[in-house]
């Protein structure tokens, strides 16, 4: 038996990198790893919705892109025989083990959201995992525009956030992501048609990713990634993934919301209520109208806040 870890998977087939010799190798699941019984402190043992008990259970669990396995060496199929507790994990894209999350958004074509932005960084914050925020097409605004922007992400700069500005046609702006990915797991997410695609050939031009141009029809880019791979680069390694457009909350109650918008911390302790101040319409809020914090950050949350009060129970 050998530890490896998934770096690649499609059609069934794992592609396992050896930790030690640091070949890779395909393999299967072996049929052991389909049910096991988890106790409620499983790393694989996770809410599916927001009534779901973290009870002890017999699920199907699968390997995914960034686990650590044990594979049977001797095997031609080399199965994987073990699954080792995951750090964390996204579903959307489908990785484990997840040091860091590139948000990649354009400028244009699709344009940028400030609304989009702030749900991806929810989602990140809920999974335990760094965001990191890389603005593209920066050559496709004007002056003007691009300073307007830089100064509202100036203010994502300030709660904590790094903040990176490219053009990855002409590879500008790269020269300061040089030691952001060594030793790191990094998941390269965001909306579709932001350029994930570009922004991987410009770094590693010798993959010659396919890409496509935006649908005029829909405003929005066309899928060109159709599996989860981990790429080597820059001492790491950087996870291509399927784009999507629709992020969901399923799993996050609406009293839990303002954990996830990182300022709130700062300025809740001011609050009447104290932490359990939900930030909406108490009386002696501290967040509520607070000229420090963003407006189209405060605008959002109360958006969420209310799609997900107002959603319907999954069970």
């Amino acid at each position: 038996m050998r530890k490896g870890q998934v770096v690649k998977l499609i059609g069934g087939l794992y592609s396992v990198m050896d930790l030690e010799t640091k070949a890779i190798l395909i393999a299967k699941a072996s049929g052991k790893l389909r049910y096991q019984k988890l106790d409620e402190n499983s790393s694989f043992n996770k809410q599916l919705t927001k009534r779901t008990k973290l009870d002890i259970k017999t699920i199907q669990v699968s390997p995914k892109v960034g686990d650590f396995v044990m594979y049977d060496e001797t095997d031609i199929n080399h199965p994987i025989q073990e699954i080792f507790p995951r750090q964390n994990e996204l579903d959307r894209p489908d990785v484990s083990n997840v040091d860091q999350v590139l948000i990649l958004s354009s400028v244009k074509n699709p344009n940028f959201s400030f609304n989009l932005l702030d749900q991806f960084l929810i989602l990140i914050e809920q999974a335990n995992i760094k965001p990191i925020l890389i603005v593209s097409k920066v050559d496709l605004i004007s002056e003007d525009e691009f300073l307007a922007l830089k100064n509202d992400l100036s203010y994502y700069q300030k709660i904590g956030y790094e903040v990176y500005y490219v053009n990855s046609k002409q590879k500008i702006g790269f020269d300061t992501l040089e030691d952001l990915f060594l030793n790191k797991l990094s998941v390269l997410a965001g909306q579709t048609g932001a350029g994930k695609s570009t922004f991987l050939n410009a770094l590693m031009p010798s993959l010659g990713i396919k890409t496509q141009e935006i649908s005029m029809a829909l405003g929005r880019g066309k899928h060109t990634t159709r599996h989860t791979e981990l790429y080597f680069y820059g001492g790491g390694m950087i996870a291509d993934t399927p784009g999507f457009s629709k992020l969901e909350f399923s799993r996050l109650e609406a009293k839990d919301l303002k954990d996830y918008f990182v300022e709130f911390k700062t300025y809740e302790s001011g609050c009447k209520f104290g932490s359990n101040c939900v930030h909406v319409h108490e009386p002696g809020c501290n967040v509520k109208g607070n000229p420090n914090i963003l407006p189209s950050r405060y605008e959002n949350y109360i958006k969420y806040y209310e799609e997900l009060k107002n959603q319907k129970e999954r069970y």
